[in-house]
Formats: C-alpha cells, structure tokens, sequence
C-alpha cells in the first residue's frame, strides 16, 4: 500500500513522526487542539477540509501532496479519467481535484458536491483568488462576514485570502466547478 492510499490519519501520523513533531507541538503550530489531532490519527474521525489544511500548513504540504501518488509518468497526463479524481473533501463534502500528477503547477481547479446541510465547516483561508460557477442548486458563500446566496447559473470571484466558507442550507444537491491560483490543493 503507497503511503497517499493509507487512510487520512494514519498518513498524517506517519508525516509527523517522519517530521520528528509530537502531537502537542503540531497541535501548538496548527492552533487545534491536542485532542483532535489524536482523534484525527486515529481515524476516527475525517477532518473538515479547513482543519486538513492546518496540518498541511504545518507539514509544508499542499492537499494535492497530501493525497496524490508520487508521478512516476515523464509526459504530463492530458486527459484524466473521472474515476482519476484526487478526493480532497469529507463529511457531506465532494471535492474532486483535477490532477494530472505534476507537482509544479499554477492552477487547480475542482469539481465541488455539496449536500443537503453540508458545510466547509469554519472559515477556510489560503493565498490566491477563485472563481466558480453552480451547475446546479444553490449555496451560501460566506466571506469576510459577508454571505451571498448563489443559485445555478451563477458565479463567484473571490480573494481566497479572506476567511471564506461554502454552506448548502438547501435540501437539494448543490454543484460547482471552481478554479484556484495559485495551485494550494
């Protein structure tokens, strides 16, 4: 088993020890609690995509370094599959990154499905700027304080390094294709 197929806390334990940090000092440098990182390694729980990226901060990673294999292809990939989508999301969250496997890259873009009462969970804030479009239901984009209700058919540009969140407040699924530069997943 390659280590971006282990499950997402038993990697994440494997990347701290590799970093030679205790639970408590990645707990101190994320600002999460000690508690939640040791239920996070222990898989018994899926961390909200704000919380992932915490961790991620603190192990030098980006989300697509964290659940994509190592490319072993020296041509890029130019057509993935559906079934090639790097999941990056969780708890009621479809995050879909379109990856070809290069590391260097200047733009990610997802494929975003967002149930009934699903949220980001608390602010996500990351460098760059994105931009989307709802293919279908309605969100509730809520920025620097600010909430937008977005219904299919409309879309978004937003400065990502303000504190941001996506809640589908709805009882119908909600898609979006979404587009991020720099490349941070």
């Amino acid at each position: 088993m390659s280590e971006a197929t282990l499950a997402p806390g038993r990697r994440l334990s494997q990347i701290r020890q590799q970093m030679g940090l205790s639970q408590r000092r990645v707990a101190e440098l994320s600002g999460l609690t000690h508690s939640a990182i040791s239920t996070i390694e222990q898989d018994k729980v899926s961390p909200a995509v704000s919380t992932l990226q915490k961790l991620l901060k603190v192990y030098g990673l980006s989300l697509s370094e964290f659940f994509s294999e190592p490319a072993i292809a020296e041509e890029p990939k130019v057509v993935i599959g559906a079934d090639e989508l790097i999941e990056i999301g969780g708890q009621g969250v479809s995050l879909k990154l379109i990856h070809n496997g290069l590391s260097e890259r200047t733009l990610a873009m997802l494929l975003e499905t967002y149930e009934p009462g699903a949220t980001t969970g608390e602010k996500i804030r990351h460098q760059g700027e994105e931009t989307g479009t709802l293919l279908e239901g309605e969100i509730m984009l809520t920025i620097s304080g600010q909430s937008y209700q977005l219904h299919a058919g409309e879309s978004y540009v937003i400065n990502t390094g303000n504190p941001h969140s996506f809640t589908n407040n709805s009882t119908q699924r909600c898609r979006i294709v979404s587009a991020h530069t720099p490349a941070t997943f």
